[in-house]
């Protein structure tokens, strides 16, 4: 009888925390294809790395955890890792940074320690995790939305006549409406790509891979402002573009841990 009444209240505890905040990307299916993605495209020095690091789990595993770890007061200061809010009357290059922390310093600080090979065991795993989950959120476009919305979560729309938000219908209603795959399905349709592709897709810099992101939510929010309703012409125009953000950001991952475990 107690579990029964436990389990509604765990329900509704789990469902406030998964919904709050500007630090959720992608939904569990999102990190859960980018990182499995990720994982075949490893080389065997890292995926040895990796799972020793990791104590034989794998990156789908802990592929959201800083999510929730984020809304702990023990990791409360890694919330503002997440994204790098950017309003519209500002340029990539220029934009506010938040003094606690953005996106991309926390991916370059998270390589960079990684590499530096100092690190104790506890603090290796954090940072692995960390990193696992921060190249998917740099891969989705309301991680570089707007300031004055919180990345979308202020911006109020109709997705199929029901009230969401801009940031919460990229999380999860597209992917959802797109193709109703398990992870393991949206990887082996996505990842069809040829090496010359592969290699051409993880050149560059974490920067420039946050600005294709951001120009991608520059057009999202130019396309539909606030008060639109969205439906199937929306979820056909825009599966394509979460299909490639996707892959990019399973195959970047994958270059970045083959790089730091050669």
């Amino acid at each position: 009888m107690r579990l029964k009444r436990l389990i509604p209240t765990f329900i509704v505890i789990a469902c406030t925390v998964l919904n709050q905040g500007d630090a959720m990307a992608w939904g569990q299916k999102g990190h859960d294809v980018i990182c499995h993605l990720a994982e075949g495209h490893l080389s065997r020095k890292a995926q040895k790395r990796v799972t020793e690091i990791l104590e034989g789990k794998s990156m789908v595993y802990w592929g959201n955890w800083p999510d929730i770890a984020s809304h702990t007061p023990k990791y409360a200061y890694t919330r503002t890792w997440h994204y790098m809010n950017i309003d519209a009357d500002e340029e990539f290059e220029t934009a506010k940074r938040n003094p606690d922390g953005d996106l991309l310093t926390a991916i370059s600080a998270q390589i960079e320690a990684l590499k530096s090979g100092t690190l104790n065991k506890e603090a290796e795993s954090l940072s692995l995790k960390l990193l696992i989950h921060l190249v998917g959120d740099l891969h989705c476009p309301m991680h570089m939305g707007h300031r004055s919305d919180r990345g979308g979560n202020n911006c109020q729309l109709q997705f199929f006549d029901r009230g969401k938000n801009l940031h919460g219908i990229w999380d999860n209603d597209i992917i959802a409406s797109g193709h109703n795959w398990t992870y393991s399905e949206w990887v082996e349709q996505i990842d069809t790509r040829d090496k010359r592709y592969i290699s051409e897709i993880c050149a560059g810099t974490i920067a420039e891979w946050g600005k294709e992101t951001y120009e991608i939510a520059k057009q999202i929010y130019a396309e539909h402002p606030e008060g639109s309703k969205l439906s199937y012409d929306y979820v056909a125009e825009w599966t394509p573009v979460i299909e490639d953000q996707l892959l990019k950001g399973g195959l970047r991952l994958s270059s970045i841990l083959n790089d730091i475990f050669r």
